[in-house]
C-alpha cells in the first residue's frame, strides 16, 4: 500500500482551516499531520512534521503567508499550495508566494461563502490539485533567505536570423506563472516578435500576473484588451475569465467561454486561432501544467505547417501537457525551461 500524502494545513480562520480538514479527512490516501494558525507556527511545524504537502493562506498575523513560504523553502523545503483572495491585491501576494517558492495556488472566498466554496466541484478541486502536487517531480531546492526578484539585466544585443516565424503562442498552466516569468525576463529588450499567451488563471490575476512580468522582463507585457495589435517585442496575456483569439488582422479578440470550455484562457483556443491566422508561421509553445489543454491547439499547429515546442519532464511542476503534446507526436523539440529563452531568441 501506497503511503498517505502527509498535509499540513495552515490558516488563520479556525473556521476555513477546519473545513478543509475534515474534506481531506474523506481521503483515505491523504493524512492531515498538522495545523497552524500563522506562519510562524507554519515554520515550526514544517521543520518538525516535514509534511509532503502544506496548504498555506497569504494574509495571517504575526507572520504572513508569503515570509513563512520563503522561510519554510530556504530551510526545509515543501510542496506548497496557497489560499489566496481573489482580488487584485491577493493576486499580486499570490504571485509573490510563487516567486517564493510555492508550487501552486487556489482561490479563496470570503469566510461567508468558505461552506460553499470548499464542498462539491470546489473540494474535489483541492484535493485534485493536492495529489498532483505531493507527486510533482520538481525538485525541491533550498531557497536563499534573502533572495528576493532582481531586475531584468542588461542584455547583449540577439543577433538577428531571418526565419518563417511571425508569432509566438505560449500556454502554461500549474507551475505556469514561474516557468513564464523565467522564460520572458531571458529575452533581450529588442526581441523583434509578437507573443501571445495563455495561462489557467482566474480573472483579477493575469492583471497582476502581467504587471509583474511586465517589471521582470525586459520586453513589454500587458493583459490583453479586445482589438489589441500584435507589435515586436509585446507579449499579450489572456484575461483570466476569457478566451483569447488571434485573427487575420494582426490583432487578438477577448470573447466570452463557450459553456463546453472547461479552461478558460484555453491554451487550445488561442493555439487554434493562431494557426489558422498565420499558418506555417506560428511557434507554439506548451509549458508545464496538469491536463492535455494545448494538445489540439497544437495538432492544428502541425498540420497549417507551424512549429510545436515542449517544456522537457525534469524542469515541469507537472508534466501533463507537454506530455500529452510529446505523446500524441506533436512537438518538434523537447527542452529544459532554461534553453527555451536562448532558443527563441534565435528565431528573429
Amino acid at each position: 500500500m501506497n503511503a498517505k500524502i502527509r498535509v499540513l494545513v495552515v490558516d488563520d480562520s479556525s473556521f476555513f482551516r477546519h473545513r478543509i480538514i475534515d474534506i481531506l479527512k474523506t481521503e483515505e490516501d491523504i493524512e492531515v499531520v498538522g495545523e497552524a494558525s500563522n506562519g510562524a507556527e507554519a515554520v515550526e511545524q514544517a521543520a518538525t512534521l516535514l509534511p509532503d504537502v502544506i496548504t498555506m493562506d497569504v494574509q495571517m498575523p504575526v507572520m504572513d503567508g508569503i515570509t513563512a513560504v520563503r522561510k519554510i523553502m530556504a530551510s526545509n523545503p515543501s510542496r506548497i499550495i496557497m489560499f489566496s483572495n481573489v482580488t487584485s491585491h491577493g493576486a499580486k501576494e499570490t504571485l509573490q508566494a510563487l516567486e517564493a517558492g510555492a508550487i501552486d495556488f487556489l482561490p479563496k472566498q470570503t469566510e461567508s461563502k468558505v461552506g460553499g466554496m470548499l464542498f462539491d466541484a470546489a473540494g474535489s478541486r483541492l484535493i485534485n490539485q493536492l495529489r498532483i502536487v505531493a507527486k510533482s517531480r520538481i525538485p525541491l531546492v533550498k531557497v536563499a533567505r534573502s533572495a528576493t526578484p532582481s531586475a531584468p539585466p542588461v542584455r547583449k544585443r540577439a543577433l538577428p536570423q531571418k526565419g518563417v516565424t511571425k508569432l509566438i503562442a505560449i500556454g502554461a498552466s500549474t507551475g505556469g506563472p514561474v516557468a513564464l516569468q523565467k522564460v520572458l525576463a531571458s529575452l533581450p529588450s529588442d526581441f523583434s516578435l509578437p507573443l501571445v499567451l495563455a495561462v489557467h488563471m482566474p480573472a483579477n490575476f493575469t492583471t497582476a500576473f502581467a504587471e509583474r512580468m511586465n517589471e521582470c522582463s525586459a520586453i513589454r507585457v500587458r493583459e490583453a484588451s479586445d482589438r489589441d495589435r500584435l507589435e515586436p517585442g509585446l507579449a499579450l496575456l489572456a484575461p483570466g475569465g476569457k478566451q483569447m483569439l488571434v485573427d487575420t488582422r494582426g490583432s487578438v479578440q477577448i470573447v466570452d467561454s463557450l459553456p463546453e470550455q472547461i479552461y478558460h484562457p484555453s491554451v487550445d483556443v488561442l493555439l487554434g486561432s493562431a494557426s489558422a491566422s498565420y499558418p506555417a508561421a506560428v511557434l507554439g509553445i506548451v509549458l508545464t501544467g496538469m491536463g492535455c489543454d494545448g494538445k489540439q491547439g497544437a495538432r492544428l499547429l502541425k498540420a497549417s505547417g507551424s512549429a510545436v515546442w515542449s517544456q522537457n519532464k525534469e524542469s515541469c511542476v507537472v508534466y501533463g501537457m507537454p506530455q500529452a503534446v510529446e505523446a500524441a507526436g506533436y512537438s518538434d523539440r523537447v527542452m529544459t525551461l532554461e534553453d527555451i529563452g536562448d532558443a527563441m531568441s534565435r528565431l528573429q
